[in-house]
């Protein structure tokens, strides 16, 4: 499969999917990748013939947006962001509440999540002794959910990982590195798709939505979304998006925390309600 052809039929595909094809841009080759071996499946020579299947069938649409689910994880991704939480917004949620409650959206294989336990364990539990931390992951895939729940990982994930950090949170199995029970037992994980499925009953102090929706959805998308991250954080919680991301205009009741590590503070002013 060309590249030229593959961009065509996504730039095609992805809008009527509800996503954007800029976001996809540098990723497509792992798009593309899984597009040939669906062609293999059906037995389809190529994507004019894939294209005329969709425009037949309605129920390949789904498949389709599975294939594009992208999946590119590593522990402590966008070092800028966590050393952010790690010096700012985490001392300020626990100073302030017997409890830090977390969402990790779109966490894929836990890299994030796990990050967030790591981080709180060995650098702020000494430091604030009466306050909970725990970490609520969701993924839409439960493929991802599994190999999260396993706390294994290759030691390439790990690469930008403080080296202290990793010699404390992981133990050598059989050719991988596995994160120790005491770092596990922070987060829990469930399947959740952030676009469809309204948000958690909880409030939560601090949400995470990186290099998801507001890379990859449409504008119609990216609002629902935000609005969804809206009603789950908690007044004074942070909302943390991607380095590249941004929240659209009038969605939530956010103001900047820090534009450089795209943090978003919940006004404190908003409605419980809301």
């Amino acid at each position: 499969m060309e590249d030229s052809q593959c961009v065509a039929f996504l730039q095609w595909a992805l809008p009527r999917l509800g996503m954007r094809w800029a976001g996809f841009r540098k990723v497509r080759r792992q798009i593309c990748k899984r597009l040939g071996r669906r062609l293999a499946e059906l037995g389809l020579p190529d994507l004019d013939a894939y294209r005329a299947l969709l425009e037949s069938d309605p129920d390949e649409w789904p498949r389709l947006e599975r294939l594009t689910h992208i999946t590119i994880s590593r522990f402590h991704r966008d070092r800028g962001t966590f050393e952010f939480l790690l010096a700012d917004v985490l001392p300020t949620l626990a100073g302030s509440a017997g409890a830090v409650r977390a969402w990790s959206v779109g966490c894929a294989s836990g890299e994030e999540p796990y990050t967030l336990s790591i981080m709180w364990e060995l650098a702020l539990a000494e430091r604030f002794p009466s306050a909970r931390f725990e970490v609520l992951a969701s993924d839409v895939e439960e493929a991802m959910l599994g190999r999260a729940r396993r706390g294994c990982y290759g030691a390439g994930s790990l690469r930008e990982l403080p080296e202290r950090w990793r010699t404390a949170a992981f133990t050598a199995r059989g050719g991988e590195v596995c994160l120790r029970a005491r770092f596990r037992e922070l987060v829990s994980f469930e399947r959740h798709d952030v676009l469809r499925d309204p948000p958690p009953d909880k409030r939560f102090d601090l949400v995470l939505c990186r290099n998801l929706a507001f890379t990859y959805f449409d504008e119609a998308g990216q609002r629902v979304v935000g609005e969804h991250l809206s009603r789950a954080t908690a007044p004074g919680g942070a909302l943390v998006l991607g380095h590249h991301e941004a929240l659209p205009e009038n969605v939530g009741e956010f103001e900047p925390w820090s534009d450089a590590a795209r943090v978003y503070r919940r006004c404190t002013s908003a409605a419980s309600g809301t």
